[in-house]
């Protein structure tokens, strides 16, 4: 897979900048609508288009990552199913002791 520039960014840069064309929409709807040329809603419709792709290209890839993390996870606990179970109980006793001395 390419890493395309477009398509590489964090998500705080991407509410970061779905929220600068939201506060741009909403001072072109305070304003008069006959100041805005057409051009300028076409401009801002484009830039959403855009933002919404490289969201959405930002979520098939955290996707991509997770399943292949999962499947990973789960050829591991297959190949070594004592030592899965080992590490699973005592990560369970080691929560159940702090839980137990919250509770308290």
């Amino acid at each position: 897979m390419q890493n395309n520039p477009d398509t590489t960014r964090t998500p705080k840069e991407l509410l970061n900048e779905l929220h600068a064309l939201v506060a741009e929409a909403e001072t072109m709807l305070v304003g008069s609508v006959s100041e805005h040329s057409a051009e300028a809603l076409g401009h801002l419709r484009a830039r959403f288009t855009a933002a919404q792709e490289r969201f959405n290209a930002a979520c098939v890839v955290a996707k991509k990552n997770v399943v292949a993390g999962a499947r990973y996870t789960d050829a591991t606990i297959r190949e070594n199913p004592y030592q899965a179970l080992a590490i699973a109980a005592g990560i369970g006793l080691l929560v159940g002791a702090l839980v137990g001395r919250r509770s308290k």
